[in-house]
């Protein structure tokens, strides 16, 4: 039998967490600023990229429950 690596409620996390790290890369090229400097740039778009790795770290670290 060919076990995936992670189980569903990994994957869904995972699908989450890249969807808040395109959110933030697009929120980071909204700033109308010049160079990107403002808060939308330099505050709120990498704060919630980071918050994306984070779920994708904890994606990652589940442990996957067995479904017998």
């Amino acid at each position: 039998m060919n076990k995936l690596p992670f189980g569903k409620k990994n994957y869904q996390w995972m699908i989450i967490g890249f969807t808040i790290i395109a959110l933030g890369f697009t929120l980071m090229s909204l700033d109308k600023t010049e160079h990107g400097f403002g808060f939308l740039g330099l505050t709120l778009g990498p704060i919630v990229v980071v918050v994306g790795f984070a779920l994708e770290i904890f994606a990652i670290l589940q442990k996957p429950q067995e479904n017998n």
